[in-house]
């Protein structure tokens, strides 16, 4: 059944190339002479040669190569133009797709808050602390679907996995209609919570496998700030959809809407978005060969459709894992619990629940603002850690204020400054995320790691709405406490994961030096296409050009003392791009602060 709506979904692995490459042309003197990306690719059945393709390859942008007449391990040259056009070509084709899903995600998760103003609560009889767990249920589904999720995302193409569970989704909520007790509710948010589960670590892993670590931050950033739109445009479609004359409740009304839009999209998503880069049917064989090339530098490859246990074991092992783990723990907890009460503590200051719903557009806008900004900002530095630590200071502000004043309409004003506050913990998230996928190789790592990332966000995500009970209405001093323990927490993790990052940087310059090879590394992973040719020419560039020693732990600049020949030791800086590595075991890969 599997195997007929997704193709292959063997345990084999991915066959390793056994044909042979067409060699590089050589130059009068013997030199590497770098074919242009224009020139018509070879043709894919073997090749007769006098070179032989090492048979340790386990990525498949590797067997594509090798198919189409390409060694694995060449570079070849991409120019400023090819490389944004291919940019602008992949853009244009995924990031409509996946805006369009997180932001109905986020509406999903966010119809229950939107149902609390309009009196779900009293229509179904909710008591206690039920609304709370009603939130909480969907994260647990999430949790417990992450183990199997990992699975799947290595053997099953991932465009496929990721329509069906959207559709899922969609015809749960639509469902959710009709629901008119506790349990019916439960059992629909637990529902809604597996389908959902896969779609964050899908995101992560696709824009892992399409973009540089350059462009990877603000590509997570922009589809996780649909978070933000979902509390400007939701809260004003929500308005609109409330307003209507009709025998539903309003909230129904809601479910209805949304879950119906969820799974159009999921038709859409099936016919149109691609499984991998080798996979793409928007590219060219040409254009596909400068799209894998494109990411060499990250040296984490694209994937493998093999499960390696090895990879499970080193993910479990590696201490940086669990950093991960805590940050995203401490940022869940606060972040689901405003979430879901966010529009009950305005309301503890604004009378009129339309009035309610509308405040949450402005607080959306600095959401998305958060997000974009620390991304751009993370981006510009190629620093993650402090930027994440400088997003931490405002929402200390702002539980401050809401735990200090009392919370009537007296106090207002000052209020909702600090309620706005709260605001730039949107851009903490997106931040961990690809700092985590920044520093993870191997296709089984990746989304082991991913699985044990998300598994952590959900039991946050658990424990946030159970910190704030409408017994403690309108002040929940207990959740905003805890909130504010938790963004403290998250800076010191900031720095115990920098010194770790700082420390693997120099084991791995160690162990270059041991091999005989350059302990200075080129990082051009991080640059624009237009850097790498104004550093130094593009072939320099990518053969050698301008280092960055990252174990030395500086700004990110170029030095000119840090220059090596462009045909020396640094050449082999790729040889293992594409081999399924992990980050532990390839020397050559550089950890990103």
């Amino acid at each position: 059944m599997l195997q007929s709506i997704f193709g292959s979904t063997s345990s084999t692995p991915l066959p390793r190339p056994t044909s042979q490459y067409q060699p590089l042309p050589e130059d009068d003197d013997g030199g590497e002479d770098y074919p242009d990306v224009h020139t018509p690719l070879r043709s894919a059945s073997p090749l007769k040669s006098s070179k032989a393709v090492d048979n340790s390859y386990g990525d498949a942008a590797a067997e594509m190569l090798i198919k189409l007449g390409r060694d694995p391990d060449a570079h070849i040259v991409i120019s400023p133009a090819d490389d944004a056009r291919i940019l602008r070509r992949i853009d244009l084709a995924l990031l409509p797709i996946m805006l369009s899903v997180y932001f109905l995600q986020a509406l999903d998760k966010a119809t229950l808050s939107y149902a609390s103003v309009f009196g779900i609560i009293d229509d179904t009889g909710l008591k206690g602390d039920q609304f709370s767990w009603l939130g909480s249920i969907v994260f647990l589904a999430i949790m417990v679907m992450q183990p199997p999720l990992a699975l799947a995302l290595v053997k099953l193409p991932i465009g496929k996995l990721t329509s069906f569970m959207v559709m899922g989704w969609g015809l749960t909520l639509v469902a959710m209609t009709w629901a008119h007790n506790f349990r019916m509710l439960m059992i629909a948010r637990f529902l809604l919570g597996a389908f959902e589960a896969s779609i964050g670590p899908s995101f992560v892993a696709i824009t892992q496998m399409w973009w540089r670590r350059r462009e990877q931050t603000i590509r997570m950033g922009s589809w996780y700030c649909m978070n933000g739109m979902t509390w400007v445009f939701g809260s004003l479609i929500t308005y609109g959809l409330a307003s209507i004359n009709s025998p539903l409740k309003p909230y129904q009304i809601i479910f209805l809407f949304f879950g119906s839009v969820t799974v159009a999209v999921a038709v859409v998503i099936f016919f149109w978005m691609p499984d991998s880069p080798t996979e793409a049917k928007f590219l060219s064989d040409e254009d596909k060969v400068i799209a894998i090339q494109r990411l060499r530098d990250n040296q984490m490859g694209i994937m493998s459709r093999e499960w390696r246990s090895a990879h499970v074991y080193e993910t479990l092992t590696d201490p940086k894992t669990w950093f991960w783990v805590a940050m995203i723990f401490c940022i869940s907890v606060p972040s689901n619990g405003i979430s879901l009460f966010g529009s009950l503590i305005l309301d503890s200051f604004v009378s009129n629940p339309y009035h309610t719903m509308l405040f949450n557009v402005p607080v959306g806008l600095s959401h998305i603002t958060a997000v974009i900004g620390s991304a751009w900002l993370a981006m510009k530095w190629k620093l993650k850690g402090p930027v994440i630590a400088l997003m931490c200071i405002p929402p200390i502000i702002g539980c401050s204020i809401l735990l200090h004043f009392p919370h009537d309409k007296e106090n207002w004003a000052i209020l909702l400054t600090g309620y706005f506050c709260l605001s730039t913990f949107a851009g903490i998230t997106p931040l961990i995320f690809s700092w985590s996928a920044h520093n993870t190789a191997g296709d089984t790592k990746k989304k082991s790691t991913s699985a044990l990332i998300f598994i952590s966000s959900s039991a946050g995500n658990i424990l946030g709405p159970l910190l704030y009970s409408p017994d403690e209405a309108p002040g929940y001093s207990r959740g905003l406490a805890a909130n504010l323990i938790f963004y403290i927490l998250i800076i010191f993790l900031v720095v115990g994961t920098s010194i770790y990052l700082h420390r693997l940087n120099q084991q791995h310059s160690h162990r270059r030096l041991a091999l005989g090879k350059n302990p200075v590394l080129v990082d051009m992973s991080l640059e624009t296409a237009e850097e790498i040719e104004r550093i130094g020419g593009t072939a320099r560039s990518n053969q050698g050009g301008i280092m960055r020693d990252r174990s030395n732990g500086d700004n990110g600049t170029f030095s000119g003392s840090s220059t090596v020949e462009a045909h020396g030791e640094a050449g082999t800086q790729a040889d293992k791009a594409f081999m399924d590595l992990t980050d532990l075991e390839n020397e050559d890969f550089l950890y990103v602060f």
